[in-house]
């Protein structure tokens, strides 16, 4: 099948750390299969992510356009135009399924992502959890392509695509959700240290409030800088392929990392690796996470409250344990 002039519709919209994961297992799939046309559907906001994939085309939508059946109705109709012969569905939702629905006189074969739901629920339930590592996602990306008929081995190797600042890091210190954030005060007291030992930190968030906090955080050392609000998403892309290592939280800027070859120190709290979220390539040994806590993972997303309220998979775990990871 890799000879065939095949074009394949690809869905994923959801959040930008989901679509950022996607990113790499696009790439290596566009390598090893030159022939194929990807046709990229997903949020206008996140074309930067996919311009360094050969033999493909993006197809940015506001999904506000498009609301209800009709909607996605009207979506489908417009996606003919681009000839597709096959869909992969990297997302699984209901609007995916309207869409395929849609489309479906249109294309020979569709493939979607299997969620696992059940695996993940033993993972995260609060008694006689299964604690064993799920399928990496990315590997459950690239199944989608094995289930329409494609080969793809995934490197699950980090590629730097320019060269890197020298004692420069990076520090993206929020998440969707606060059982993923590390205490602020702490992170705030490790970009005071770092600075003071010659490095220059470059702080990263969004959102006016985000923004502030990390405006506050600049004043307190000429090495501190805070991009946020001050770049677009392709000017912060290309400052991190700079950045040697960034600090992360499980969260977007992650991912965004691992997809420009940018090495991650990154802090678990109500989530875990074991969930295959992991930045695609990175080391497990730049995990940090307290493993003697029985209630860890709660939730998969981290969307879930702590029902201990003291949030101790992010309180326990230690400045000089992320301090000692660090080596430029």
């Amino acid at each position: 099948m890799g000879n065939s002039k095949e074009k394949i519709l690809v869905f994923r919209f959801s959040a930008m750390g989901d679509v950022a994961m996607t990113v790499p297992v696009l790439r290596e799939f566009a390598e090893q299969n030159p022939d194929i046309e990807l046709l990229i559907v997903s949020r206008s906001l996140f074309e930067p992510f996919f311009q360094s994939i050969s033999n493909s085309t993006f197809i940015g939508v506001n999904l506000e356009d498009y609301k209800g059946i009709r909607g996605l109705k009207k979506l489908a109709e417009e996606l003919k135009v681009y000839k597709a012969t096959m869909i992969a569905d990297l997302h699984n939702v209901l609007r995916t399924k309207f869409l395929k629905f849609f489309l479906s006189s249109s294309t020979t074969k569709k493939a979607t992502l299997n969620k696992n739901r059940k695996e993940r629920k033993l993972l995260t339930r609060r008694k006689n959890k299964i604690l064993q590592p799920l399928r990496p996602v990315s590997e459950k990306y690239a199944d989608v392509f094995r289930e329409l008929g494609f080969t793809i081995k995934l490197s699950h190797k980090l590629y730097p695509i320019s060269e890197k600042k020298e004692n420069c890091i990076g520090i993206a210190p929020f998440a969707n959700y606060k059982e993923k954030m590390f205490p602020l005060d702490k992170m705030r007291e490790i970009c005071i240290d770092l600075a003071s030992n010659n490095c220059t930190i470059y702080l990263f968030g969004g959102g006016k409030k985000e923004s502030d906090i990390l405006e506050s955080w600049e004043k307190l050392h000429p090495n501190i800088h805070s991009l946020s609000g001050k770049t677009s998403l392709q000017e912060q892309i290309k400052f991190i392929c700079s950045l040697p290592l960034m600090i992360s939280m499980d969260s977007a800027n992650m991912h965004i990392a691992s997809l420009v070859g940018t090495r991650v120190i990154s802090l678990w709290g109500a989530t875990h690796p074991f969930a295959g979220f992991l930045g695609y390539g990175q080391n497990e040994s730049d995990v940090i996470q307290k493993t003697d806590l029985n209630c860890r993972p709660c939730s998969i997303f981290g969307n879930k409250p702590c029902f201990r309220k003291d949030r101790a998979c992010m309180n326990e775990i230690t400045i000089p344990e992320i301090i000692k990871k660090i080596q430029l």
